[in-house]
């Protein structure tokens, strides 16, 4: 019996999963994060391989015909040594020359639709527009990382809250709202108690020492405030909610060929749930099939399995019982 894997590989969690050519779900393997950019490229593979080995129990793996592994960060597979470190692990478990890494992009798309052309639309802590080809990823739109880009994501929103607090603090604004929600996430109690011009620039460089204290991608844990405070009717967090879905709208269109019908799929938690971003993104994309990435591994997975079994294969689901 011939067997398919795929593996949604992100910067916290790690899933893998088992089909065969019906799109039965065989086995599956659950792991830490394996995003090799956050993580040691060893941890990584080591975290990916393993959960391959969960997913496959006591089959051979020499039953398997294709493995598709979705990652985020998979760019960094471009240095040799890195790419060493990777090709070794599949070794270890019996893998050699069935692999193909992907990005986590490539995978989300395919798990919404089985079109072979459409754009994908990701903002989760990072942004990123990307153009589908024959179930590849072809071209992209921002993507830049926190220094040069990430328009729109969480961690886009949750400096525009950090900078809207120190705007607000600076030029005697009042400070209910976001900048009262942003004081009290960053510097606790004391950051509620900001009455005079001398407590309004002592919280004002608490803030900034805060902030530039901690990695970048900290910033995207204020992004929920943005949202608690758009949906209470807060101007400022409505403009950096509406700003940050004309951003994420306009890399989506950017990805895309002028008159192109195909699907668009949204990925991450700034586009998904009762997301304000995620509304105002749909009703920008007006017009549009606008699908919503269900599961990464099972994208994987069908990916994988079409390489295996052909176009016709299944796509596999997870068993309700």
């Amino acid at each position: 019996m011939s067997f398919a894997i795929g593996v949604d590989a992100g910067g916290t969690s790690t899933r893998a999963a088992l089909v065969d050519a019906a799109g039965a779900v065989l086995g599956t393997g659950r792991g830490e994060g394996a995003n090799p950019n956050a993580h040691a490229p060893e941890a990584a593979a080591g975290r990916i391989a393993d959960a391959i080995t969960a997913a496959l129990g006591a089959r051979d793996p020499g039953d398997v015909r294709a493995c598709v592994v979705g990652m985020a960060g998979v760019s960094k597979l471009s240095d040799p040594a890195v790419a060493a470190v990777f090709d070794a692990a599949w070794a270890r478990i019996g893998l050699t020359g069935v692999v193909r890494t992907v990005t986590d992009a490539e995978v989300a798309y395919a798990s919404a639709t089985s079109e072979p052309d459409g754009t994908v639309l990701v903002a989760g802590t990072g942004s990123i527009a990307g153009r589908i080809r024959k179930r590849h990823l072809a071209g992209t739109a921002g993507g830049y990382g926190w220094l040069l880009g990430d328009e729109g994501s969480a961690f886009w929103l949750g400096r525009e809250a950090v900078r809207s607090t120190l705007e607000a603090l600076g030029r005697g604004l009042p400070l209910d709202g976001l900048p009262s929600a942003v004081l009290a996430a960053a510097l606790g109690p004391s950051g509620l108690d900001v009455r005079t011009d001398a407590e309004r620039l002592a919280a004002s460089r608490a803030l900034i020492t805060t902030a530039n204290a901690e990695a970048p991608v900290r910033l995207a844990r204020f992004a929920p405030l943005v949202s608690t405070a758009h949906d209470a009717g807060e101007p400022a967090a409505r403009a950096i909610v509406a700003r940050a879905a004309e951003l994420l709208v306009a890399n989506a269109l950017a990805a895309r060929e002028p008159g192109e019908s195909t699907p668009v799929v949204l990925v991450g938690s700034v586009l998904t749930g009762e997301s304000p971003v995620g509304a105002l993104v749909r009703r920008g994309l007006s017009g549009l099939e606008v699908l919503t990435s269900s599961d990464g591994v099972l994208g994987a997975a069908w990916l994988a399995a079409v390489e295996a079994f052909g176009d016709e294969v299944v796509r596999p689901v997870f068993s309700r019982d």
